[in-house]
């Protein structure tokens, strides 16, 4: 059991955590959360020993071994099962120690030992794992220097997943995988034998991968049994209850004060009012924990373009020659909301960055409005910033002539306050970093808004704000993502990269998702060999089934606006004047009717769902 009892910890003077106490049984999976900043890494290198608590203490079973990520692998020419392998120090000190091992008896325990820990079978682990994380056969028996900085950190992951440490301790373990190995790491985690405490703010593996929550706010640690979905729903009733209580004492002082104010200067009520002061000063404060302040993203709107605002007719892209994707035939509306699902090396990232105008077709035809302005966010643009400037330095290189005022405003819109305008971007964080990435990408208030990775490093409230954002915009929006909640609320339409195409996915989420954790495998339902009882849903159901109604109803709105924005278009004598430009404004208006037929048909079925589940 990991015990942490009554810690206190302060940087420079200002206390992080005060007077904590939890404790977390063997074998249990814990999901760390928290608001940036509130000192949850800090935490981590607490239990490892790394820094000195002030007061307090952390006690672990004695020869409980500890792993976590390393910063990343060295680039070396160690092949990537070699050193996954290695990470097992013990087994590969006594592999070494069998080779020379000359007495008898010792030889013995060495096999002994060997066949304990199951260390014939340690290649084909190494290899699952390695495979999990995207790594191929052929890419295991590759040098690690053959691979990048982000790739090396999934061999870092591979290695202590390997090792089986005790206790597990994970930092934004999905910052630097796709979706497969997002999920894959779900599916390893939940089956992981040992104690797992994993900081993240990805909802999907907070609400499948671990059994409770263990929060650090106002400088506190409260653990929280079941996932995140129940967390979530436990601490909003908490924050109601403080809320109301807090409420409820602010009337009460108000009441004694008043007396006060009115009868301090009267002789007769002096004892009175002096009575009602001390039981003002022995009202303690009921303090509620604030969520943060929800840090909103404001992108700039575009005008309207005529659709189609991009058509590809017989496209390929590739690099040197050798086309990577092939055949492309598609076209994308200012109004898509378009999510890019794929495996690792299928060529999402290659169709995101020739739809940014980075790459140019080899083959067939690439069309897009003149006016057309894209905005293209990744991860690396991150890593790309000067760390010795500003965010104030980054926005005036493109935007020379504005006022300070007026950059301080934009940053501000995008939650990069005052202080931070004017901090080196090397001392921001993860997330200040990517926020001004993101405003730095959208500008120009571009038509159409590629994100590839674009949650990495925001705190749960930040991709909220996100989802929000997107959903107001009225560009159009290409997403490639790990992240399935921010995928279900922003995505209407599913593109699956594949084997050199890219098309519409037939199915939805839930079912891409099944696929990827079947290995390609047909997902077959099993037949039910006895009729289920009628269960009520629980009230996570219900809410899901009321934000799935929510949901076709914006989408029914917004449908109903474009149809009657197009139609008055259609109405305008002078647009006939343009002959392709009508029929291409009819062919959208013909689409419009089609997608709100198609949207009132899932309306209708959103509401049964939600009729038969009582809701």
């Amino acid at each position: 059991m990991l015990r942490i009892n009554d810690i206190s910890y302060s940087v420079a003077g200002r206390p992080l955590i005060e007077n904590a106490t939890v404790s977390i049984p063997d074998g249990h999976k814990v999901g760390i959360v928290g608001r940036n900043g509130t000192g949850k890494t800090t935490l981590f290198r607490l239990i490892r020993g790394e820094l000195t608590l002030d007061t307090g203490d952390i006690s672990l079973p004695s020869r409980a071994r500890i792993g976590g990520v390393a910063q990343e692998v060295p680039s070396n020419e160690v092949s990537l099962i070699d050193t996954v392998l290695a990470a097992d120090t013990e087994r590969a000190a006594l592999m070494t120690e069998a080779d020379t091992a000359t007495d008898a008896t010792r030889i013995a325990d060495i096999q002994t030992r060997l066949a304990d820990i199951d260390a014939w079978s340690a290649e084909a682990r190494a290899a699952s794992i390695l495979k999990g994380l995207g790594f191929t056969d052929a890419e295991q028996a590759q040098p690690c220097s053959a691979f990048s900085g982000g790739w090396r950190m999934r061999v870092a992951l591979a290695a202590v997943l390997f090792a089986q440490p005790d206790l597990l301790l994970l930092d934004e373990p999905t910052n630097y995988l796709d979706l497969e190995g997002a999920l894959w790491l779900e599916s390893y985690l939940a089956r992981y034998p040992h104690t797992v405490l994993v900081i993240s703010h990805d909802r999907g593996l907070l609400d499948r991968a671990v059994g409770s929550i263990l929060h650090l706010e106002d400088k506190q640690l409260t653990l929280y049994q079941g996932a995140y979905e129940k967390f979530a729903e436990t601490r909003a009733a908490r924050l109601a209850v403080a809320a109301s209580e807090a409420k409820k004492q602010e009337a009460r002082r108000a009441h004694l004060q008043s007396f006060v104010d009115r009868f301090r200067a009267k002789a007769s009520k002096a004892v009175q009012a002096q009575s009602r002061l001390k039981m003002i000063a022995k009202l303690k404060p009921i303090t509620t924990p604030q969520e943060a302040a929800l840090k909103r993203f404001s992108f700039p709107e575009p005008e309207e373009l005529s659709p189609p605002i991009v058509r590809l007719e017989g496209a390929a892209v590739g690099y040197d020659g050798k086309a990577v994707l092939s055949r492309l035939d598609l076209r994308i509306d200012q109004d898509d909301r378009i999510a890019l699902l794929g495996r690792n090396g299928e060529g999402k990232s290659t169709f995101s960055k020739l739809l940014a105008g980075k790459l140019n077709v080899m083959d067939g035809q690439f069309h897009c409005s003149s006016k057309l302005r894209v905005g293209y966010f990744a991860q690396h643009q991150v890593e790309e910033l000067h760390l010795d400037e500003t965010p104030i330095d980054h926005i005036r290189r493109l935007r020379p002539n504005e006022t300070p005022s007026k950059l301080r405003a934009r940053l501000g819109g995008f939650g990069v306050g005052a202080e931070q305008a004017e901090t080196p971007v090397g001392k921001l964080s993860g997330g200040q970093k990517a926020r001004l990435s993101l405003m730095l990408a959208t500008i120009d208030a571009p038509h159409m808004l590629i994100l590839d990775e674009p949650t990495n490093h925001l705190d749960i409230e930040s991709r909220e704000a996100l989802v929000e954002a997107l959903t107001a915009y009225s560009g159009a929006v290409i997403l490639v993502s790990h992240d399935m909640h921010l995928l279900s609320l922003v995505a209407d339409r599913l593109w699956l990269v594949k084997d050199g195409r890219v098309g519409p996915y037939d199915g939805d989420l839930d079912s891409y998702r099944a696929v990827l954790l079947a290995g390609d495998k047909p997902v077959k339902s099993k037949p039910d060999t006895k009729p289920a009882k009628p269960k009520k849903p629980p009230r996570d159901t219900i809410l899901a089934l009321r934000n799935d109604v929510k949901k076709c109803e914006q989408r029914i709105d917004k449908l109903n606006e474009m149809h009657e924005r197009v139609a008055a278009k259609l109405a305008d004598p002078a647009i006939y004047e343009d002959t392709y430009g009508v029929a291409e404004w009819q062919k959208k208006f013909a689409e419009i009717e089609d997608g709100l037929a198609r949207a009132e048909t899932l309306w209708m079925s959103a509401l049964e769902r939600l009729e038969n589940a009582g809701g």
